[in-house]
């Protein structure tokens, strides 16, 4: 059994697989100041109540954008499964040439995103990351990572109204009734929701021209689902996509370790 860890800035999602069979997946929250035992008995507890505490989990992978809590989940592996994680990052093989002008500086989650994205649809192939930052991740036609662009995520821009003004109340984002809000609350819900259908639509549209071709458009992370049924160039949702390109990763991994003589 292999467990997957992808560690963000709000929140770390967490895979259980047998093969490329995903059997169950779950969300806990991201805090460098939880001590690996904590996050060893929160991970034990989820399998427990999952009812896959009777099996053995023998593999573990890490990608993490949020450097203090790698060795945090790394001794939770060691101590609680007996097992050196895998950790996404210099020197681990993705089959995937990164064109970047330093590839040091590209997150590993969004190098596991494009490769999970060119294994299922091939490409181009753009990727929208819907989480704390939305990212755009392009994948040429022979699978190299190109590059692409980050945006403040929708979340981040709604508290930043919140903290950065006198009047401006915090709001849950959603879909408001009209476009033109009639209240406060509406009114940033208005400009919050439609304002980033748009950026989204331009950046996909600007990739498209320099691409000179039509990508296929892959969206994942937590608030993908709030606006990708809005904007018509989206082809594919997948929210497990992430947690998919880690156990890809680490199986070619695995088969190349096992190939050395």
């Amino acid at each position: 059994m292999l467990i997957v860890f992808d560690i963000g800035n709000t929140t770390i999602g967490l895979g259980l697989f047998r093969g490329k069979k995903l059997l169950a997946d779950w969300k806990i929250n991201s805090d460098p100041r939880k001590t690996a035992d904590e996050y060893g008995i929160i991970v034990n507890n989820l399998l427990s109540h999952g009812r896959f505490a009777n099996l053995k989990i023998k593999e573990a992978i890490i990608s993490s954008v949020v450097p203090p809590l790698t060795p945090i989940i790394q001794s939770a592996c060691e101590k609680f499964f007996k097992i050196k994680p895998l950790v996404v990052g210099p020197g681990i093989k993705t089959g995937m040439p990164i064109l970047y002008e330093n590839p040091a500086e590209v997150g590993p989650d969004r190098i596991v995103l494009a490769c999970a994205a060119y294994e299922k649809y091939g490409g181009p192939c753009l990727v929208v990351d819907f989480g704390t930052a939305t990212t755009f991740d392009v994948i040429s036609e022979k699978g190299e990572y190109l590059g692409g662009a980050i945006a403040p995520g929708i979340q981040i821009s709604a508290e930043a109204l919140y903290l950065r003004t006198a009047r401006l109340p915090r709001i849950e984002v959603r879909k408001p009734k009209s476009v033109i809000g009639r209240s406060t609350v509406t009114s940033m819900q208005s400009g919050l929701y439609y304002g980033y259908i748009g950026l989204v639509r331009n950046i996909v549209s600007q990739i498209s021209t320099e691409l000179s071709a039509r990508p296929q458009v892959v969206v994942t992370g937590a608030l993908a689902g709030l606006i990708s049924s809005e904007i018509p160039e989206i082809n594919f949702h997948e929210p497990n996509l992430v947690l998919e390109g880690l156990c890809l990763i680490y199986q070619k991994n695995r088969t190349l370790e096992n190939a050395e003589p």
